[in-house]
Formats: C-alpha cells, sequence, structure tokens
C-alpha cells in the first residue's frame, strides 16, 4: 500500500478548481433568479395580482419536498453505499463531492433546455433545485456501480458527461416524445442503472478478484448502510410527488408510493427468507430491495393507479429486486464480465423498467371517467383530444427505449473516456480500499483491522 501513489495530489484539486471555475463564470453570464426569487420582480408579480399574497410563493409548496429529497441525495444515497467494510470514507466522501459538482452543472444543463427565457437566461427558482437533485440522484445511481474502483478524478468526469447526456435525455422523453414520468422511473432510474453498468462493464477489472476479500461487509458497515436504507425508505414519497401538480396529483403520488414501499418490504423480507437454505434473512436484500417498491412508482405514482395497485406493484418490485440480488447479480458478473458493486441494476435496472411498463399500461387505461377534469394535470394532450389513452401508452412505452438507448450508447462513450490513464483509476489489488485516497485514523493494526470477536475469559456455559 505504501509503494502506492494516487497522484492525486495535483490532478484533484486541479480538476476541482477548474470546474468549479467555469460552473461561477457560466452562472454569472448566464444565470438569474426567477420571478418568484428575485426581489422586484416577485413584488411586481404581487401588485399585477392583487389576490396574490407572499405564501403563494412557489417556495412554500415546494420547499419541504426539496429538503427531502436533498436529505435522499447526501444521506440516503452516501450511507447506503458504505456497506464495503474499508471504503467508507469513499463511500459518503465522494457521493458528498461529486453530488456538489453534479447539482451545479444540472442546473446549467437542464436550464438550457427547460429554464431559458427570452432574455436568454436561465431563470432558477425552488424547483431548479429539485430538478438539478433529480439530475444527481442519477449520477449516484451510476456511482454504485464503479464504487471502490474508481478514482474521485475519474468520478467527476463521469458527471460532467452524465449529466449532459441525462438533461438531453430528460427533455426528449418529456418534451419530445411527451410521455409522463415524475418520479423519474425511466429517466433517473433506468438511465442511471444502465448507464453506470455499461461504464462499469467496459472498465471491467480481470484481476478484481485480487481485492475480493475487501468488496464485502462487517457488522457495523451494514448498520451504517442500513441508515441510508431508513432515510430513503422514509422520504421517497416526497421524492416521487415533489414537481407533480399540487394538490390531488401531489398527494396521489406520495400515498401511492408509501404503500408500494410497505408493500415492497414485506415481499423483500419474505423473499430474503425463502431463498435461503436456513431461512435466514440477507441484509444486502433488506438494504437495497425494500427499496425498489419507491422506484417502481415513479412514473405511475402520479396515475390513477389505486392504493392496491399501487401495493402489486410494490410487492411485484420487492420480489424482483430480491431474486436479482440473488440470481442475477452472480451471472451478470461471471459471464458478462459486469462488476456491480452496489448491485444497481437489482434497486433501480429492473424496478425501473417495471416502473415504466405500468405507467404505460396505466396510461392506456386512462379514462375520462377515472379521472374527470383531472386528466388536464396528468394527461395534458389526452384532456385537449389530441392523442387517445393507447397512444400516450404508446409514447411512454418509446420513452423507456429512449432511455435505455441514451444510457447504452452514453454509457460505452463514457466508459472508454474513462479508461484514459490521466484520470488516476487504482490498480485492480487495492481497490474497495479508503487507505488510498484518505488520511485515517491510527488503527490498531497496519492491516486496517476490523472488527474481531476477542475472549477475555474462558466462556463456560451460563448453567455450569
Amino acid at each position: 500500500m505504501t509503494g502506492y501513489s494516487t497522484s492525486m495530489r495535483i490532478r484533484l484539486p486541479a480538476v476541482c478548481v477548474v470546474l468549479e471555475v467555469i460552473l461561477i463564470i457560466l452562472f454569472g453570464t448566464l444565470v438569474k433568479y426567477d420571478h418568484e426569487t428575485d426581489a422586484k420582480g416577485w413584488h411586481k408579480y404581487i401588485k399585477n395580482h392583487n389576490n396574490t399574497s407572499q405564501v403563494e410563493n412557489d417556495f412554500y409548496y415546494r420547499y419541504a419536498s426539496f429538503q427531502d429529497v436533498h436529505v435522499m441525495i447526501f444521506i440516503g444515497f452516501g450511507f447506503l453505499m458504505t456497506f464495503l467494510k474499508r471504503y467508507g470514507y469513499g463511500s459518503v466522501g465522494f457521493n458528498f463531492l461529486i453530488a456538489s459538482f453534479s447539482l451545479q452543472w444540472a442546473t446549467l444543463m437542464q436550464g438550457f433546455f427547460h429554464g431559458m427565457k427570452e432574455d436568454g437566461k436561465i431563470h432558477i427558482g425552488v424547483e431548479s433545485m429539485i430538478n438539478a437533485d433529480f439530475c444527481t440522484g442519477a449520477v449516484l445511481i451510476s456511482f454504485g456501480a464503479v464504487l471502490g474502483k474508481t478514482s474521485p478524478v475519474q468520478l467527476l468526469i463521469m458527471a460532467v458527461f452524465e449529466v449532459t447526456i441525462f438533461a438531453i435525455n430528460e427533455y426528449v422523453i418529456l418534451n419530445v416524445v411527451g410521455a409522463k414520468d415524475a418520479g423519474g422511473s425511466m429517466t433517473i432510474h433506468t438511465f442511471g442503472a444502465y448507464f453506470g453498468l455499461v461504464v462499469t462493464r467496459i472498465l471491467y477489472r480481470p484481476e478484481l478478484e485480487k481485492s475480493k476479500h475487501k468488496e464485502g461487509a462487517v457488522y457495523h458497515s451494514d448498520l451504517f448502510a442500513m441508515i441510508g436504507t431508513i432515510y430513503l425508505w422514509m422520504f421517497w414519497p416526497s421524492f416521487n410527488s415533489a414537481i407533480t401538480a399540487h394538490g390531488d396529483d401531489q398527494h396521489r403520488t406520495a400515498m401511492n408510493t408509501y404503500y408500494s414501499l410497505a408493500s415492497c418490504t414485506l415481499a423483500t423480507f419474505a423473499m430474503s427468507a425463502l431463498v435461503n437454505h436456513e431461512g435466514k434473512l440477507d441484509m444486502v436484500h433488506i438494504q437495497n430491495a425494500a427499496l425498489a417498491g419507491g422506484v417502481a412508482m415513479g412514473t405511475a405514482g402520479e396515475m390513477m393507479l389505486t392504493p392496491f395497485g399501487s401495493m402489486i406493484v410494490g410487492f411485484l418490485a420487492g420480489t424482483i429486486s430480491t431474486l436479482g440480488y440473488k440470481y442475477l447479480t452472480p451471472i451478470l458478473n461471471s459471464k458478462l464480465k459486469v462488476q456491480d458493486t452496489c448491485g444497481i441494476h437489482n434497486l433501480h435496472g429492473m424496478p425501473g423498467i417495471l416502473g415504466a411498463i405500468v405507467g404505460a399500461v396505466t396510461a392506456a387505461t386512462a379514462t375520462a371517467d377515472i379521472y374527470g377534469d383531472g386528466m388536464e394535470d396528468v394527461f395534458p394532450d389526452m384532456a385537449a383530444g389530441d392523442i387517445s389513452a393507447s397512444q400516450q401508452g404508446i409514447r411512454q412505452a418509446v420513452a423507456l427505449a429512449v432511455a435505455m438507448a441514451f444510457a447504452l450508447v452514453g454509457g460505452v462513450l463514457v466508459g472508454f473516456i474513462l479508461k484514459i490513464p490521466i484520470f488516476g483509476s487504482p490498480p485492480d489489488t487495492i481497490c474497495f480500499e479508503d487507505q488510498i485516497y484518505w488520511e485515517l485514523p491510527e488503527e490498531e493494526d497496519e492491516d486496517h483491522a476490523e472488527m474481531t470477536r476477542v475472549r477475555t475469559v474462558e466462556e463456560k456455559p451460563l448453567n455450569a
């Protein structure tokens, strides 16, 4: 370990400083407050709309959801990846780094497509912050596939390209195709998962077995990861409903996600015990598959899926995800050479596809009798009579194909870019190791020892 130099003393500061300077210049040139954030603009708006009060500002409707999403990004995703016994600093720390960059870059990239006004400026408000966090979520999902095997410089470079591709993909799906995906089953989860899987396949490490003994968890690292799970589980209803229309749409999305997650959790516990020969639970399943219900509800959450329908979707998501961790992940690794550290295919990939399919079916069966006047919020083109329900269902299916195409092509391109030696990829023999990038507190021994059982007195039976 002592003989290896990461060369990060120059590379990482240079990349961080250059990227932030570019961001500051672009923000100074292109970005301004929207009318609900600008002092002059908001008070002018109030005067022009006599019935408007301060509490009508979108901040009071959206900020609570933004807080929840923000917690998910920095605490939920960060701690979920701390299961690696020797990579806790890297999991939380690099999550912090790339999320902080990505949300700034995403504000610009999404602004070019969604927030550019007649004055040539990107107008930003609280909804811009939520959308930027959504984009960041996709990057963090991809991060899960390459966790422990990439340098911080590689991660930042990946974020630069992935955020850009995400913004284009999102624009095509929502504005060109005309699909609905408020909670991001397709734009966030499916895209982020398969982008990351392709990147990690391109970065395949034939000698990774030499670091295999460090890829597992220990008791306390699994407990830390469970903190991330609980935060994500609690706040996922806010994630899916954060940018839906005010009123019944937001209410319904949160409720559908709430019941989907609960049903998913029971399915996960059931399947985890079932696939174990001794009937024991696997903490990997509980940490991850229990969240699949939130992923699967990203597209159809705002639709009239009904509470029992959302529970069925959640149960299916938990089942598929658990079986994926048990049976599919080893096949992907051994046969397809996809080294998926966090199992993002099981948590985000397959449940994301399930969510897209459910969204397509639900949209195709939507009727005016079911939605009434609410059709205008959920399916405005259908409400206007421009398309039929079946055509909206086709749009949803096309959107899934678009998300997959952007993820696969983009992942290949970015994967080959990350193979450039200058970005400082760690050797196969010392992956999943904090010591190569972080100053660690003094350990009890030189091997970064983990929790061990120490016997101080001879153990005797209690009834001796």
